[in-house]
């Protein structure tokens, strides 16, 4: 990873510009193209140095609904069970704990109905009950790594 590499990741933590060429704008700030930027963000995409790009949302005030999961999946069952969590386009994080509630996932749709009916549907399609924490208190925190550019 280079400097190029580590000014990228450092501006997609902050945000991009919300316009209708974001990667454009962040090419002409940091003096490069545009398709250098969206080739070195796949490059770290498919080393898995970056995960996912998405936008953050405040969902409450958007008028969704979300809940914390957590499950008790059978080691031999992770793979499958995770598949079928994730075939939700709702599902925004699914990460395993050490723990006897060891998958853990949130949902967010856009009523309570859905949300009920997507965790009925993962139930019943693995077997499993699927324990729901909707939040009581909300606590927004940022997190942001910084990054050496001296690289």
């Amino acid at each position: 990873m280079d400097r190029i590499d580590i000014k990228i990741l450092n501006y997609l933590q902050e945000g991009i510009t919300l316009s209708p060429r974001p990667f454009l704008d962040m090419a002409r700030e940091l003096g490069i193209s545009e398709e250098t930027i969206l080739a070195r963000i796949e490059a770290l995409r498919n080393r898995g140095l970056i995960r996912r790009l998405g936008g953050v949302f405040d969902s409450p005030r958007m008028g969704m609904k979300s809940t914390l999961c957590a499950m008790e999946v059978p080691e031999a069952r992770i793979e499958e069970v995770a598949q079928k969590v994730n075939s939700y386009r709702e599902v925004t994080h699914n990460y395993l704990r050490d723990d006897l509630y060891n998958m853990w996932f949130t949902v967010t749709a856009s009523s309570r109905e859905d949300l009920e009916r997507i965790l009925q549907e993962i139930e019943y399609g693995t077997g499993i009950a699927v324990i729901s924490m909707p939040v009581r208190q909300r606590y927004k925190i940022k997190v942001a790594f910084a990054l050496d550019e001296q690289t």
